[in-house]
Order: structure tokens, then C-alpha cells, then sequence
């Protein structure tokens, strides 16, 4: 199998009820960061704006979502009835995606990356 080029590609290669969960969110993270660009980035669909946001994945039950260690950390309350590690959390088929909280940690990871954008541009202009 070919790796994909595209976010499009990505979700073409699921079955029609992942294919539909990788849509929501994607859409979802679209929402939240309309100016990001979508790429893939270890082969899984991942965002980019001042930095890399957000990256997701469909796996055998669960779509990965991965926004980072701050993300998680964040968020570590909300994200507590999930699997997850340090960066990642996994959203299990059988339950609905918490879209409302994967919009929420993308709008924090959009101004995180922000921040630290104009820390390294107010640094410049101390020198």
C-alpha cells in the first residue's frame, strides 16, 4: 500500500464508518484552526499553523488523537474516561467522538503556538 499524499487519501483507505469518524474529525480540528494547513506527518493527518497543532489516526478500535503533551496535560481532567499517554488519547469506536473537546484543545494548541511565536519574535527585538 501507498503511503498517502493527502488527508483525502488517508481517509479513503478506511471502511465507510471510520472513513465517517475521520471526517468528524477532521472538520472538527478544521473548525477550530480555519487557518491551518493539513498535512501528513508520520503518515497519520495532522495540522500545521506556527507549528505542527494536531495530529489523528484510525487504528483497529480507536482513533488516535495526538496534540501534544500541553494538550493532553491541559486537558488531563476532561481526557480522564479515555486511554491516552503523555502527547496522545484514544477515542474508542464505540463511543461518540467529544468533538466539543477536540475543538477546545485545538483552539488552545492554535494560541499556544501563537505564544510561542511571539515570544520568539519579542526575544528578537530585545537583542
Amino acid at each position: 500500500m501507498l503511503k498517502p499524499d493527502t488527508i483525502d487519501e488517508y481517509i479513503a483507505t478506511f471502511p465507510h464508518e471510520i472513513q465517517m469518524l475521520l471526517l468528524q474529525m477532521r472538520t472538527t480540528i478544521r473548525e477550530a484552526a480555519p487557518q491551518a494547513e493539513e498535512v501528513i506527518s508520520y503518515g497519520m493527518p495532522a495540522f500545521k499553523q506556527n507549528g505542527m497543532l494536531v495530529y489523528f489516526a484510525a487504528f483497529s478500535k480507536h482513533i488516535g488523537f495526538y496534540p501534544t503533551s500541553s494538550g493532553i496535560e491541559v486537558f488531563q481532567e476532561e481526557l480522564s474516561n479515555y486511554v491516552g499517554g503523555k502527547g496522545s488519547v484514544q477515542f474508542p469506536f464505540n463511543q461518540p467522538l467529544p468533538l466539543d473537546l477536540v475543538k477546545k484543545i485545538v483552539a488552545f494548541r492554535v494560541n499556544e503556538n501563537l505564544e510561542i511565536v511571539l515570544q520568539k519574535k519579542d526575544k528578537k527585538k530585545i537583542r
